[in-house]
C-alpha cells in the first residue's frame, strides 16, 4: 500500500500548482504555450526521484480513418489544424487504408487524391512527414482489379506482387518529396502462419526488402524501417511467452521476438526500428498506478535497444485505463495514462512515439482534439496542453523525468524550471494549503521567477 501522508514536496505546490484538468473546472478549453497556467514556488527537489532522458525523443501523431478531412465542418477543422500545428514533430500517413483510398486501383491507373489532401494537412501544419507503406491494393493479393473489398485491408500482397507494391513505394515518395521516413507494411498484417503457429517473417522479411530497395534507389534520403509488430504481453505461464523478456507486466509474446530475429539477421538495411503494443496484457486490463503499468514499455525498449544500435519507434502506443475507469478521447484517465506511457518512452532512449488517431473517436484512448467531424468538433482535450508542453522539451532531450517518493505523482521537468506533474493514480494527493489533487490530474508549472 503507498502511502498518502503529505511528503514534504507537496506542502509546496500551496503556492500554486493548478490543474490542467481532473482539478479544477474554471480551466478554460484553450492551446499554446500563452495558456500555460503557472505553479510558481512548487518545489521538486526534496522527496523526488530523478533521472535524465535517455536521449531526444520526436514525439508525433497517425492519422487515421477521420482526421480533419475536407469534408468535415470547417470550424472544427480549423480548430483542430490549430492543435495539431502544436502537436506533433511527425505526422504518419498510410499508404492505403486508414483515411487514403487505393491509390493505384488496377495496374498503372492511380488515383492520388486522397493522399494528397492528407501530405497538404501534414504541410500545413508545419510537420516532417512518415509513410507507413500499408495497406495493398487488392489486385496484389488475389483481388479484382478496379475494386477494392474493404473486409480485406489486412491481406498482405502475394509474393508474386511484392516487386510491384514496392514499385508503388517508390512512386509514391517519389511523388511527395516531403515523405522523410517510410515504415514498412503495419503489424506484420496478413502474414501469421497458422498451419505453423508463427509469424511468416520471411515472408514478411522479403516484402520489406523489395521496399527497402526499391526507396533507397530512387530516394536514397529517405530512411526505411521495421518491422512494426504488435509488443504482445502474456502471462509468464502462456505457452508462447518469453522467458528472456518478461517483468512486473507479464512476458512478451515469443514469437514476436523470434519474428524480430529473423528480420534483423536477414534484412538488407534498416534505419529505424519500429514496434507497437499496449500497456495490458492481451484481452485485459491494468491496476493500481498507471507509471507500474507504463514499466512495460521501458522494458522492452531497453531489451530492444540491448540487440540494436538502431533507433526505437513506438509506432503506436496504447495506454490502458484501470478498471473501473473509463478509457475514452476526452477521458481524464486516459490522458493521464498517455503522459505516464510517453515518461516510459523517454527515460529508456526511444526516438519517436507516435499517437494513433490524434482525433476523438470511438476507440477509448486519448486524442488531442475532439471529433471533428461534428460541428462542435476540434477542442481540446484533457491531454491537449499538457502534449504541446512536452513536444518542443523532450525533442531537445533534456528533459528530467521524476517520480515522488511517497505520493502518486510523475513530473517532467525542463532545464528553465518549469514542469509538468501527473497523478498516476485514482486516489486524490492531498496539498498543504490548497484543494487535494484529484484523481489522474494533470498540471502544469512556468518556470520559477528568479
Amino acid at each position: 500500500m503507498r502511502s498518502r501522508r503529505t511528503p514534504p514536496v507537496l506542502a509546496a505546490l500551496a503556492a500554486g500548482l493548478l490543474a490542467l484538468a481532473g482539478c479544477s473546472s474554471t480551466t478554460p478549453p484553450a492551446t499554446g504555450a500563452a495558456t500555460d497556467r503557472s505553479a510558481a514556488g512548487l518545489d521538486l527537489g526534496e522527496g523526488w526521484d530523478w533521472a535524465p532522458q535517455g536521449a531526444p525523443l520526436d514525439l508525433g501523431v497517425t492519422h487515421t480513418q477521420d482526421s480533419l478531412d475536407d469534408h468535415d465542418p470547417a470550424g472544427s477543422n480549423a480548430r483542430g489544424e490549430a492543435i495539431l500545428k502544436d502537436s506533433a514533430v511527425w505526422q504518419n500517413v498510410h499508404l492505403m487504408g486508414f483515411g487514403t483510398l487505393s491509390p493505384e486501383p488496377a495496374p498503372g491507373q492511380f488515383d492520388w487524391a486522397t493522399l494528397d489532401e492528407r501530405m497538404d494537412l501534414v504541410k500545413r501544419t508545419g510537420a516532417r512527414t512518415v509513410l507507413t507503406a500499408c495497406c495493398a491494393p487488392d489486385w496484389m493479393k488475389g483481388g479484382v482489379a478496379g475494386q477494392t473489398d474493404w473486409t480485406r485491408l489486412e491481406v498482405a500482397p502475394l509474393p508474386q506482387d511484392f516487386r510491384a507494391y514496392a514499385d508503388l513505394v517508390a512512386q509514391t515518395v517519389q511523388r511527395y518529396p516531403q515523405i522523410e521516413r517510410v515504415v514498412v507494411w503495419n503489424e506484420l498484417k496478413g502474414f501469421f502462419d497458422m498451419t505453423r503457429n508463427r509469424w511468416d517473417y520471411e515472408g514478411y522479411t522479403a516484402l520489406y526488402n523489395a521496399v527497402y530497395t526499391a526507396v533507397k534507389a530512387v530516394r536514397p534520403d529517405v530512411q526505411v524501417g521495421g518491422p512494426y509488430p504488435v509488443m504482445i504481453s502474456l502471462p509468464p505461464d502462456d505457452p508462447n511467452a518469453s522467458d528472456t523478456l518478461e517483468g512486473s507486466w507479464g512476458a512478451i509474446d515469443q514469437r514476436i521476438l523470434d519474428a524480430l530475429e529473423y528480420w534483423d539477421t536477414n534484412k538488407v538495411g534498416a534505419d529505424f526500428l519500429a514496434v507497437d503494443g499496449g500497456t495490458a496484457q492481451r484481452g485485459d486490463t491494468i491496476s493500481g498506478r498507471l507509471d507500474d503499468a507504463a514499466v512495460k514499455f521501458s522494458d522492452v525498449t531497453r531489451f530492444l535497444r540491448s540487440t540494436t544500435t538502431l533507433p526505437i519507434w513506438w509506432t503506436e502506443f496504447y495506454s490502458e485505463v484501470p478498471e473501473g475507469q473509463t478509457g475514452a478521447a476526452d477521458g481524464q484517465a486516459s490522458a493521464a495514462s498517455t503522459l505516464a506511457s510517453v515518461a516510459a518512452f523517454a527515460r529508456s532512449g526511444v526516438s519517436v512515439a507516435l499517437l494513433w488517431g490524434p482525433q476523438g473517436s470511438s476507440l477509448p484512448y486519448s486524442a488531442l482534439w475532439t471529433d471533428a467531424t461534428e460541428a462542435a468538433g476540434g477542442e481540446p482535450t484533457p491531454l491537449t496542453q499538457a502534449w504541446e508542453w512536452l513536444v518542443p522539451r523532450l525533442a531537445q532531450g533534456d528533459v528530467e523525468l521524476g517520480t515522488a517518493q511517497d505520493s502518486p505523482l510523475i513530473a517532467f521537468r525542463a532545464p528553465d524550471g518549469s514542469a509538468l506533474v501527473v497523478n498516476v493514480s485514482d486516489d486524490e494527493v492531498p496539498v498543504a494549503g490548497q484543494e487535494p489533487l484529484a484523481p489522474y490530474a494533470i498540471g502544469l508549472r512556468n518556470a520559477p521567477t528568479p
